[in-house]
């Protein structure tokens, strides 16, 4: 007995491109933005830390958190959290201090170096926000449509996550 995929009615072919020209899409404008962060910082001369790392220190603000909570809380998309975390205590980007209760646990907070660096992105991120409001290109009502389908997706996504285990 050989099993097949079951044949795709043309809405369900439909879903199935787009699903995949959205996981491409997504992916490419994770590295376009790193890629905007990149050129941004060198025409500041801002040299001695990477993109992930500037986007890393912004999405951490004024929390403190352990390195674990990096990723469960969405703060650091990557496989190199420990290498980054280090990297920027070690550029003075970043305090750590090793938890009193569990030894293994480290957390850390931002340097005002590190409080510079995501004020820069921040408002990176401002001047894009406002050029794409007075130039039409998206407004706010259409990213709040975008932004609504973007976090269902990431529900299903977490779902399936949580089933396979």
């Amino acid at each position: 007995m050989t099993m097949h995929a079951p044949l795709l009615d043309g809405s369900q072919k439909a879903l199935l491109a787009g699903y995949l020209d959205s996981l491409a899409l997504l992916e490419r404008l994770h590295r376009l933005l790193l890629d905007v962060i990149k050129d941004e910082f060198e025409r500041l001369g801002i040299l001695e830390i990477n993109s992930v790392q500037a986007l890393l220190l912004f999405n951490i603000g004024e929390n403190e958190v352990t390195a674990g909570e990096l990723k469960t809380r969405g703060y650091y998309q990557g496989s190199n959290v420990s290498y980054n975390l280090k990297k920027l205590v070690e550029l003075g980007y970043m305090h750590h201090q090793r938890s009193e209760i569990d030894r293994r646990s480290v957390r850390v907070r931002l340097t005002e170096k590190g409080r510079r660096v995501r004020g820069l992105i921040s408002e990176l991120f401002q001047r894009h926000a406002e050029v794409l409001g007075k130039r039409g290109v998206i407004d706010n009502e259409v990213m709040e449509t975008i932004n609504g389908s973007l976090k269902r997706m990431e529900r299903f996504w977490t779902e399936q996550i949580r089933y396979i285990y």
